[in-house]
């Protein structure tokens, strides 16, 4: 008689089981509430910061929920560099970040230019660029500046604007795009 295996599935074991594995669903999104529900049963963000050093590789949303102890990593790494200084940054810009990540289908992570900036950072940014917004969506932690070696700055605008979920900016001269989870809107810098 076979003999008959019950494998009860939880949120550890499945956290452990995908945690070294690259998430591969790649779909698209038409609106934001599309994006939402198209973003797959694992949603996962992949960044470097070449000012700190530090790598993050994380899930941070499973079965329909955020996870805190990822988030609070996330929002620890995308803080305020040069004054050390977090905030809690939006979900949606993470959800945004990581789903234009799976359309480009790479597997190298983003290199993260600039995530929350206090508004002190912001003022000295300013100060020296024309660029930079007064009231930037930086200092809400509502955008992130991001980087891929691989792909140009316009494939990233590309998957980020298939999202219809937020802003997105063109920078070719410094090679990065801003995604921020702010009114659906383009520009070039």
């Amino acid at each position: 008689m076979a003999e008959s295996n019950n494998h009860r599935f939880t949120r550890r074991a499945i956290l452990g089981a995908f945690a070294a594995t690259a998430v591969s669903a790649a779909p698209t999104f038409a609106n934001a509430a599309g994006f939402l529900r198209g973003a797959g049963d694992i949603r996962r963000i992949r960044m470097y910061s070449g000012r700190t050093g530090e790598r993050l590789d994380m899930i941070y949303w499973i079965e329909g929920q955020y996870i805190k102890d990822a988030l609070k990593e996330v929002n620890h790494f995308m803080r305020d560099w040069r004054s050390d200084q977090v905030k809690s940054i939006d979900t949606r810009t993470i959800d945004i970040m990581a789903a234009s990540h799976n359309l480009l289908d790479v597997s190298e992570p983003y290199m993260l230019l600039s995530g929350y900036r206090s508004p002190q950072t912001n003022a000295m940014l300013r100060s020296r660029s024309r660029g930079v917004a007064k009231n930037s969506l930086h200092m809400q932690g509502k955008a992130a500046d991001l980087r891929l070696a691989s792909r140009s700055v316009s494939q990233m605008a590309a998957a980020a604007q298939s999202c219809r979920a937020g802003g997105v900016g063109r920078y070719f001269g410094s090679n990065f795009v801003h995604m921020d989870c702010g009114d659906v809107r383009t520009w070039r810098g």
